[in-house]
């Protein structure tokens, strides 16, 4: 028999049962339309991630104590503001260091209040991290050096607090005692979870005589550029551990972050394709249940077939063909309502998916494959019928 003969002939088997076909194809159709969703939401969450680290600024270097490890539990930081000088000395350009101390804390205004972070910094956050001000200004050197008690509001604090008021100038109170409004930071969302429109700088002086502490929890470096990234990082762990023989240091830059988290992300992104892959095992398993029914219904044709001179090959491509068939016009239509399924998620929800090629190819792959692996068995069966035996049958 011919290719194409024995693929008309599968065609009409499988248009002659219509509502069956449909069904067995069902299988296969949401198994390939999960894969392909799954996939472009892990993707688009790591695309997500990627740019949001990104967009925290570039040749950014992280200096924390301890092991910047997920699985290592937090260090107790032990560096001043005289480490942090020391710090300055080795990048050799303060406005390319900044600090953070953080704690949370209640913060009010008026009749309003709000509970939100509320991080002590340098004067140079907005050099070191892409951060703009949309009203009023940042803090200054002198609010700094003199520990003045004045703040900038992120953009969803100053909403909470003063809803349309302006708040430049105005008062607020964090853990009890006043500071000035000086500037509101312009928005900026969500960034790996977290709002960070959601808090309140004020100077590290004046943070470290509120919280009763002189600890800096973490020091950020800008970089000149990226070809020497590597090397800054390990002449400021070196400077730190010399001058604190008893902890370890650890510099990370946002291409270290990045490939921590992505591996991360990546794993779960195979994971969601496994979990989707088993309703393809199990539409598979659909499809080899149905041919074999049809090899038990059509056992006269199958000995009329062989009675005129059909070869066993011939009637095993045939039903070969048909589960193909059946898995192909799947996939196709499971990889139409998957890309449908995925650009829905993408608008109607804050969940991103990216659509990529290798996710279809390998739905679509798989899909015919499990045609192929489920369809010969029955395919087998069919052609080993004994013709005599076949065409006796009722």
């Amino acid at each position: 028999m011919r290719l194409a003969e024995a693929w008309r002939v599968a065609l009409d088997a499988l248009r002659a049962n219509r509502l069956r076909s449909a069904l067995t194809m069902l299988g296969v159709v949401i198994g390939v339309a999960a894969v392909v969703v799954l996939v472009a939401i892990g993707t688009g969450a790591k695309r997500e991630v990627e740019q949001q680290v990104e967009g925290l600024g570039s040749n950014l270097l992280i200096v924390v104590p301890g092991r910047l490890d997920f699985n290592s539990a937090p260090s107790v930081s032990r560096l001043s503001l005289s480490d942090v000088e020391a710090v300055t000395r080795v990048v050799g350009d303060p406005s390319r260091v900044a600090v953070t101390v953080t704690s949370g804390e209640t913060v009010r205004a008026g009749t309003q209040s709000t509970f939100t972070t509320v991080q002590g910094v340098l004067e140079t956050t907005p050099q070191v991290f892409v951060r703009s001000v949309g009203r009023g200004s940042y803090l200054t050197s002198s609010d700094v050096d003199t520990a003045r008690r004045v703040a900038v509001l992120g953009s969803t604090v100053a909403r909470t607090l003063f809803g349309d008021r302006d708040p430049i100038g105005r008062q607020v109170s964090v853990a009890g005692v006043r500071f000035r409004v000086v500037g509101v930071f312009a928005p900026l969302g969500q960034s790996l979870g977290v709002d960070r429109d959601d808090e309140v700088h004020i100077p590290v002086t004046t943070a470290h005589r509120l919280y009763g502490t002189n600890r800096i929890d973490g020091i950020a470096v800008k970089a000149p550029d990226r070809e020497r990234i590597d090397e800054l990082g390990n002449r400021i762990v070196a400077e730190l551990s010399e001058r604190h023989p008893d902890t370890e240091f650890s510099a990370v830059t946002q291409e270290q972050i990045l490939g921590v988290l992505g591996d991360i992300l990546g794993v779960l992104t195979g994971v969601l394709a496994a979990i989707a892959g088993i309703s393809l095992l199990v539409g598979g398993v659909g499809v080899s249940n149905i041919m074999l029914v049809s090899v038990r219904e059509r056992t006269r044709e199958i000995g009329l077939r062989k009675a005129v001179g059909a070869r066993p090959r011939d009637i095993g491509v045939q039903f070969l063909l048909e589960a193909v068939l059946l898995t192909t016009l799947g996939g196709v239509l499971g990889m139409a309502l998957g890309i449908g399924a995925a650009l829905l998620v993408g608008a109607v929800s804050p969940v991103p998916a990216a659509i990529t090629w290798w996710s279809l190819t390998l739905a679509f792959g798989v899909s015919a494959a499990v045609g192929i692996v489920f369809g010969v068995v029955p395919a087998q069966r069919a052609g080993r019928l004994d013709p005599v035996v076949a065409l006796r049958t009722e």
